[in-house]
């Protein structure tokens, strides 16, 4: 005898197919938003990682600041230093120099010349005084060129002042100073020095 199947068996595999097409896009959709999530933690952990290396590197970048700046103090310190360093050699060159440049003041001014007033600026020096003539000055400046401390007198004013034999001309001379050679003979006029005492003025008499 036949058997007939009287069931909707249609609506049966459709309802069927429906489930498996559910199952199926719920596991496709679970399995995108998991591998979402994933990238997303992933992504996370690489700003995390990142955030902590800058972090590092600003706390380093701070501490190479702080040591700049101590080197730039320390280069500032030093630089005094060696400035100071410089004008203490300087002070004690000249020292040595001043004592011979009024000896040799002293030992030039002949009979009948006096100064009362030396003013030095860098290399040249102004002297100003007295003599009883003319023909006095003409020799302080011919005992001028003799120096070995002083060269190239100038004269700047000379005029009669009083009747003082003493004080009868009053003179302004403007010399170069200049260092020896180490034997002892003038140098070359046109080599200066640097004075420490530039621009003071001061008295002196033979």
């Amino acid at each position: 005898m036949a058997r007939i199947n009287l069931l909707p068996w249609r609506e049966e595999r459709r309802k069927l197919r429906n489930r498996e097409a559910q199952t199926l896009f719920g596991l496709t959709a679970a399995a995108a938003v998991l591998i979402v999530l994933a990238i997303i933690w992933q992504y996370s952990q690489m700003i995390s990682n990142q955030d902590r290396r800058n972090t590092i590197l600003t706390e380093e970048i701070a501490k190479v600041d702080e040591k700049i700046k101590e080197i730039e103090a320390l280069e500032k310190t030093r630089s005094k230093l060696l400035q100071r360093k410089q004008i203490i050699e300087q002070l004690q060159a000249s020292r040595s120099m001043m004592v011979h440049l009024f000896d040799d003041l002293v030992r030039t001014i002949p009979e009948g010349v006096r100064l009362n007033s030396i003013k030095q600026n860098g290399d040249t020096m102004t002297l100003e005084g007295f003599a009883e003539s003319n023909a006095r000055v003409s020799e302080y400046m011919r005992s001028l060129e003799s120096s070995q401390w002083m060269s190239n007198p100038d004269l700047a004013i000379v005029e009669a002042k009083g009747p003082d034999k003493r004080s009868r001309y009053a003179f302004t001379l403007r010399v170069n100073l200049k260092k020896p050679n180490a034997d002892g003979q003038p140098a070359d006029p046109n080599a200066p020095v640097d004075p420490a005492a530039a621009g003071a003025t001061t008295g002196a008499a033979p």
